[in-house]
């Protein structure tokens, strides 16, 4: 299999996998056919297509099937259905971002800090456990930016306008009590239970062995590249931050980690050297986002001890 993924894809390989993923998506999950449930499926779906668009704009996995197939996977096995508008939103407007600050053209990166800043605002108002998106962009600002003053002044007055708007209209709607959600607190105490989390944990561990051995091999990457993966790896940091700060037993959060991940793993495939180890990881994470998809509709646990006890 992965000798097919490894091939270079084309223009129209895009619109195929999101037709597909679409297609998935409707066959394993029953929707919400409210009002708001639609509004969130449309704009979760959104920021899934966008996401597929990303992996030539960030250029780190040599326009191969892989990172598109695998992303595919990802998608499938932790979308539940549907999703809070908060993650919805999040998920659009940080793919919405990343369009922005991937960007081949010069003029659009240096310009385009005042429609970030009111994008990210606007994600706050939606699900304010993001905020460490905002440090991201503003650390990619500092070590990017030829006119750092001036884009941080565009950065906050973009978020000045959304906030300032926003609040001004719930002001004279009659909204006048601080609404204390606005603030993310974190959680006292973390998770006992980590059911079904645990079936993850080979994607994780081979996660953090593709980082580790990016930095193994630092000296022999081309600035470009060591470039782009620090951008990757700032984004999965500020990502990862907010899932384990918030995520308690909302695992829809996952997903927010699923951009970065793919892009990660896949390059960690493709660097290794032997054939048997690429084509062995690539089944070892279709089984496990299997294991964790079918966790959520039977507790494979209780099974397990049923089967025992008889």
């Amino acid at each position: 299999m992965f000798r097919l993924l490894s091939k270079e894809s084309n223009i129209f390989s895009i619109p195929v996998y999101i037709f597909f993923l679409f297609l998935l998506i409707i066959s394993f999950n029953i929707l919400d056919f409210k009002t708001l449930g639609v509004f969130s499926s449309i704009i979760t779906f959104c920021g899934f297509a966008l996401g597929y668009f990303l992996f030539n704009a960030i250029g780190l996995n040599y326009n191969t099937h892989l990172p598109l197939f695998l992303y595919t996977f990802f998608v499938f096995a932790l979308y539940p259905g549907s999703l809070d508008i908060g993650i919805a939103m999040s998920l659009f407007t940080n793919s919405f971002v990343m369009v922005l600050l991937t960007s081949n053209q010069d003029e659009v990166r240096k310009n385009s800090y005042l429609i970030i800043g009111a994008i990210l605002a606007v994600n706050f108002l939606f699900l304010p456990t993001t905020w460490p998106m905002f440090i991201f962009v503003l650390i990619h600002l500092i070590s990017t930016s030829d006119h750092i003053s001036l884009n941080i002044f565009r950065l906050f007055f973009g978020n000045a306008l959304v906030f300032g708007t926003y609040f001004g209209v719930m002001y004279l709607i009659g909204y006048h009590d601080f609404d204390e959600s606005y603030i993310p607190y974190v959680e006292d105490s973390f998770m006992q239970d980590y059911y079904p989390l645990y079936f993850l944990l080979p994607v994780a561990l081979y996660v953090l062995y593709a980082v580790m051995d990016h930095f193994a091999n630092f000296n022999k990457k081309s600035p470009s590249s060591k470039f782009k993966y620090t951008f990757m790896l700032l984004f999965f940091l500020a990502q990862l931050v907010t899932v384990f700060l918030y995520m308690g037993k909302n695992y829809e959060y996952l997903l927010l980690l699923v951009l970065p991940n793919v892009i990660i793993l896949s390059r960690a495939l493709r660097f290794l050297k032997k054939y048997w180890m690429k084509e062995f990881g690539v089944w070892i994470i279709i089984l496990t986002l299997l294991l964790f998809k079918l966790s959520t509709y039977v507790n494979i646990g209780e099974l397990i001890r049923y089967d025992s006890n008889r």
